[in-house]
């Protein structure tokens, strides 16, 4: 069985853990937003060449560890096009985990975050099985049970250097106990194939897919090319249709989608009516990500002077959470608290 969150108020779910203040994806990052009233984090997970699953939003670590800054890697920097985009440092697929695990976490954009950057160089890399065992003693510190948002990344590159990420993700849920449905789980991908087969290997959880506001995923895009169904078709009525549908191609529990599909200017009930069709549908919404700072606002709520000001964030939450929708992903758990909970 799947856990359903509650409808009545939203899911507050620490992008990254808390990286409004610590660099992302760190365990500092983590348990401060447990602290701060976060219900689940969402980890990201790459794999390494030896088939451990690490935590970093991208497999390209350049911009979030001191790997550069490592003469014995500096020959491992290289060019890949991954979903289709060419990018050039280091991926995690080309080191060992005992290599990765000598790198330290640094904040990805320290010119609007200077005092995550105050952390940077100090904590290791996790693993997925880190973190796991870093949410349950949260979760016995603070007594209640917090929950995991799990975000598969680039599965078909995987897939196409020999990385079946379905199967590395079930041995380390099973392994840690959380794989049939003993705590509060959530998977979610850009793409629906890696979901349909961690749900065929009967891995319990709720399965959200992910929705950019353009573009098309890139399991499609390497199965159709040209033809493949976008992110946009998904959210049409007949797409619903197809992701709800018990037993379909696909099927999952949940969207997730871009805040600029809920907040458009065009048409201020888009965003309700969509979450009404989903809910219509026993889909769950989730949106992502709501963040304080002016660089990340809607214009309509930029304020003040400079990119890393905090804007009239509270106002940009307030026609969010009107939508209805059923969880948020923060970078600063405890505003969302404020915002979505008052």
């Amino acid at each position: 069985m799947t856990r359903r969150i509650p409808l009545d108020v939203p899911l507050l779910i620490g992008h990254r853990g808390a990286p409004g203040y610590r660099p992302e994806h760190t365990a500092s990052s983590y348990r401060l937003a447990f602290a701060m009233g976060a219900d689940a984090v969402e980890p990201d997970v790459v794999a390494t060449r030896d088939g451990v699953l690490v935590i970093r939003h991208e497999n390209e670590i350049s911009g979030t560890t001191d790997v550069a800054d490592h003469p014995e890697f500096a020959d491992r920097r290289t060019t890949k096009l991954i979903d289709g985009v060419p990018l050039t440092g280091w991926f995690t697929e080309d080191f060992s985990w005992a290599e990765l695990a000598t790198l330290r976490c640094r904040e990805r954009i320290p010119e609007l975050r200077p005092g995550a950057a105050g952390f940077d160089d100090i904590e290791p890399i996790l693993r997925l099985s880190d973190l796991l065992v870093l949410v349950a003693e949260s979760s016995a510190e603070h007594g209640r049970e917090f929950g995991v948002v799990l975000e598969i990344k680039h599965a078909t590159y995987f897939a196409g250097i020999g990385h079946d990420l379905a199967a590395l993700v079930e041995r380390d849920l099973r392994h840690a106990g959380w794989a049939s449905g003993e705590h509060p789980l959530w998977i979610e991908s850009f793409e629906q194939g890696v979901l349909a087969e961690l749900r065929g290997r009967g891995v319990q959880g709720t399965y959200i897919y992910l929705l950019e506001a353009s573009g098309a995923p890139a399991d499609l895009v390497a199965r159709d090319g040209e033809a493949a169904s976008t992110y946009a078709d998904a959210l049409t009525s007949a797409g619903l249709d197809r992701l709800a549908r018990a037993g379909g191609d696909g099927a999952v529990d949940g969207i997730s989608v871009d805040k600029r599909i809920l907040l458009d200017p065009r048409d201020p009930a888009a965003g309700a009516a969509l979450v009404a069709e989903a809910h219509a549908r026993g889909l769950v919404v989730f949106t992502w990500t709501c963040r304080p700072e002016n660089a990340f606002l809607d214009r309509r709520f930029r304020t003040g002077v400079g990119r890393a000001a905090f804007g009239d964030y509270r106002a940009e939450w307030a026609r969010i959470a009107a939508t209805g929708l059923d969880g948020v992903f923060l970078d600063h758990p405890d505003l969302g608290t404020g915002a979505f909970r008052d």
